[in-house]
């Protein structure tokens, strides 16, 4: 399964998330989105679960967080700002999923305690002198991959 980790586009999408996400079977927005419109355009790529930042109207209709299960692996994605300022021990102390994806901070994280803590950096508006990005997450024979792609 392969699957487009997405957060912080703040009401932009840029052309270069079309190939990064190319051929992935799902896209999890991290928060942050910035309109409907965005999720409408992403989702050409493929079916999109998205929760709201501290950023999105609070009318949006997005949930605070989602829980999924894929591939065997339980997933939690919220934006991160519930926590202030989100590290890696406060995400892993406060959700008990096997893989845990958030955004708010706009820097690119992978990091492999006893679970996986994925922020695939901020995709929309370049801020903080931080190259935008996303990821792709592979899991393959109950064994998870990421990869951050720049944009």
């Amino acid at each position: 399964m392969l699957i487009g980790l997405v957060s912080d586009t703040h009401g932009l999408v840029r052309p270069e998330i079309f190939e990064a996400l190319a051929g992935v079977d799902v896209i999890l927005h991290a928060g942050d989105v910035g309109g409907s419109g965005v999720l409408d355009e992403i989702r050409v790529i493929a079916p999109v679960y998205a929760v709201y930042g501290n950023t999105d109207a609070p009318g949006s209709g997005l949930p605070e967080a989602v829980d999924l299960d894929l591939d065997g692996f339980s997933i939690h994605v919220s934006h991160g700002h519930e926590l202030g300022s989100p590290t890696p021990e406060k995400l892993l102390a406060r959700y008990p999923a096997d893989v845990i994806v958030f955004g708010h901070t706009h820097k690119p994280l992978v990091e492999r305690a006893r679970r996986l803590v994925v922020n695939p950096g901020a995709a929309g508006p370049r801020r903080f002198n931080l190259q935008p990005s996303v990821a792709r997450m592979t899991i393959v024979r109950k064994q998870i991959d990421v990869k951050l792609v720049w944009l």
